[in-house]
């Protein structure tokens, strides 16, 4: 079963869920996340497989959006997501709130229903469109922390820990009428041809990073590159310059 389970509302937070659910699952793998627009297979019975994998599972990410609170279907004791949440804590699942939007104050408790008062006393955490790849990133290493399944299955720290730290650096320069170019990481680059008094310089290769070409403060030339870039390239000349049918 999956460790995390993702509880939303349909047309108040389901977006963000559905993008949270997408980061989490390449982060720590699919089976990892539970997301019932798409966990939940045609023909299998979604109340059965809801509660299933709330009680198995051991968080459960509860999205709140502006209209949360005040969607009637919160007082109604049939309702999905308020089961959800009141199913986790029964079998001692930890509930986290997941504010959808940057403008999302903390939940007031009095303007919960009695049975889900006890959300406005619990640390939320936040993730908003204008802030997304960060605030996706802190809520994956929260679930690490708590989580040490997830921290083992961590494709990031994978990640971070191949990362070379030691690649190669080039620096080519010329005179104060040329230019120079700094390349951070940089592939292997074939032919560079530097002529001071020329008005083009250019070099060939393949560049597998960003290259930032720098022409001095006194130099009249211009830099062209040519190759397979795979990063950005920046340039400065001048002279000074799924359906869920009956779920919510």
């Amino acid at each position: 079963m999956s460790e995390i389970f993702v509880n939303y509302r349909t047309g108040d937070g389901n977006e963000t869920a559905a993008l949270l659910s997408e980061g989490l699952s390449r982060r720590f793998g699919e089976d990892a996340v539970f997301f019932a627009g798409r966990t939940i297979r045609p023909g299998d019975a979604f109340s059965e497989e809801l509660l299933a994998h709330v009680r198995r599972s051991t968080v459960l990410l509860a999205v709140i959006g502006p209209s949360w609170v005040s969607h009637p279907g919160l007082r109604e004791e049939d309702d999905w997501v308020r089961r959800e949440i009141l199913e986790a804590w029964h079998h001692g699942v930890r509930v986290i709130p997941v504010m959808s939007g940057r403008l999302m104050g903390r939940l007031d408790r009095e303007a919960l229903p009695p049975a889900l008062r006890h959300l406005a006393e619990l640390q939320s955490l936040r993730i908003a469109s204008s802030s997304y790849h960060k605030d996706l990133e802190a809520i994956g290493d929260e679930l690490a922390l708590l989580i040490p399944r997830l921290a083992e299955r961590d494709a990031r720290k994978e990640s971070i820990a191949e990362e070379p730290t030691n690649a190669p650096r080039a620096s080519l320069t010329g005179d104060n009428n040329g230019f120079s170019v700094q390349a951070g990481r940089v592939g292997d680059i074939g032919t560079v041809v530097t002529n001071p008094t020329g008005p083009v310089h250019s070099g060939t290769g393949n560049q597998q990073n960003h290259i930032v070409h720098q022409p001095h403060l006194t130099g009249d030339g211009s830099a062209y590159v040519a190759g397979d870039n795979h990063g950005g390239i920046s340039h400065r000349f001048g002279r000074a310059g799924g359906d869920e049918a009956g779920r919510r």
